[in-house]
């Protein structure tokens, strides 16, 4: 599966804790053998965000995401619940 990140990502991305960085690389790689894997919880978006993804890097944190077909996937922002407002 091929990753994309966008910009916006990758901003949001540097400013997370340490410790939050490394579960999401942990996650990604986790989503690159199994986007559906449970322990990612990853669901649908709904209202304005119906185009989207999400995958839950903890209780707190999500990466928000597209597919663009089977093989092809861009992630467009990570961080806390705030993420939706953006």
């Amino acid at each position: 599966m091929e990753i994309y990140y966008s910009t916006h990502f990758v901003r949001c991305y540097k400013k997370l804790p340490q410790n939050i960085k490394l579960l999401v690389k942990e996650r990604i790689v986790l989503f690159q053998q199994n986007p559906f894997e449970e322990i990612l919880k990853t669901h649908k978006l709904q209202g304005n965000y119906q185009d989207f993804w999400s995958i839950s890097i903890n209780e707190k944190y999500r990466i928000i995401f597209k597919f663009r077909d089977k093989n092809t996937v861009y992630m467009h922002t990570v961080g806390d619940h705030s993420v939706y407002a953006q």
